[in-house]
């Protein structure tokens, strides 16, 4: 929010608390535990384990943000928690969005005594420094849920990339750092005669082939265990599909130029900073906290153009670009661009 009163300017001195007490909710169900049946404060404390006085203040923080209702038989989930949470996204989502929210609020404690520090944030706090990566490759459940959450938030982009593409001609798809495969899910229904060929971890692939039996997809799509950034690409497809991977190399668009037949395709979606010193807006904080944890990193954004320029040194050809425009203006549905590019 923008603020405009001092009431405001207050309202987000205290919104770490706020902060808190909502992504505890979310980690702890507290709003699918009321979803059917009210509660009152005990009900909520023994169920959930926690001492009576703090789980009522607790609720009654959430009623101010004006996400729990309180009547006679208990707490429910107000109008605006149904619409919002409930009926938004699911349970697992919420709880996953919240734990990495609270993991990352670390990097920000302290931060006015921290922030002219030329060291990392978390050799400040004494953390061990992240490596979301590794995490990934070796925590499988870690792994799932993560290719869940990112399942979740990207099936309106999946729809909207299917209606702009073209794949007349298209047999075979390549979906590099594909995760779930949502993206090709949406072009397989879009061609019936397309087959997908996801490439991802290990465990991001088991995930995903989890995922496409639940959508009825497993005999169209395969999962291929492999570094994107380092293994050698299969040959032989029409075209190849980059989305929200955030990688632009020369090394990288060589490869995939070499993977594809004559005439096939790269489409590149992702979020180009609209100059080399600025994020793209819907991840601005996200690049404050990148500056947190690499403090002597340059500021170094990617834009349309250094991405044409690579795709051009590369090999491609008749190189365009598409806005993609999604229906709302959650943070993920924002800043959406296709680069679409021949070999």
């Amino acid at each position: 929010m923008k603020p405009e009163t001092t009431e405001d300017i207050l309202e987000l001195l205290d919104g770490y608390i706020v902060s808190a007490v909502l992504g505890a909710a979310m980690e702890l169900g507290v709003f699918w535990l009321l979803a059917d049946k009210p509660l009152p404060a005990s009900g909520v404390a023994e169920s959930l384990s926690i001492p009576l006085n703090r789980c009522h203040t607790w609720l009654q923080l959430l009623c101010r943000c004006g996400l729990l209702d309180e009547g006679v038989e208990g707490y429910v989930p107000s109008l605006l928690a149904r619409e919002t949470i409930l009926n938004a996204q699911s349970q697992h989502f919420w709880a996953f969005h919240a734990r990495e929210e609270r993991n990352l609020s670390h990097l920000v404690r302290d931060l006015p005594l921290n922030i002219g520090r030329p060291i990392p944030a978390w050799k400040a706090l004494n953390l061990a420094p992240p490596d979301e990566y590794r995490q990934i490759r070796e925590d499988a459940r870690h792994a799932a849920d993560f290719t869940r959450m990112l399942f979740e938030i990207h099936i309106l982009l999946a729809d909207e990339l299917a209606n702009l593409l073209d794949l007349s001609d298209v047999k075979r798809l390549m979906d590099l750092g594909g995760g779930s495969g949502v993206v090709s899910f949406a072009l397989l229904r879009k061609q019936p005669e397309l087959t997908s060929v996801v490439v991802d971890v290990e465990t991001v692939c088991r995930a995903g082939r989890e995922i496409a039996a639940a959508n009825g997809l497993t005999e169209r799509i395969t999962y291929l265990v492999a570094d994107l950034l380092q293994d050698d690409l299969p040959p032989g497809f029409d075209m190849v599909l980059l989305c929200d991977v955030g990688s632009f190399s020369d090394a990288l668009f060589r490869r995939i130029h070499g993977a594809l037949n004559v005439g096939g395709h790269l489409v590149v979606v992702d979020k180009f900073a609209p100059t080399k010193t600025t994020p793209p807006p819907s991840r601005l904080s996200g690049a404050f906290l990148s500056s947190l944890n690499h403090p002597d990193k340059p500021i170094d954004f990617t834009t349309v153009e250094m991405a044409r320029a690579r795709l051009q040194q590369a090999g491609f050809r008749d190189i365009s670009t598409t806005s993609v425009l999604l229906k709302d203006n959650l943070p993920w549905n924002l800043d959406w661009t296709m680069v679409n590019a021949h070999k």
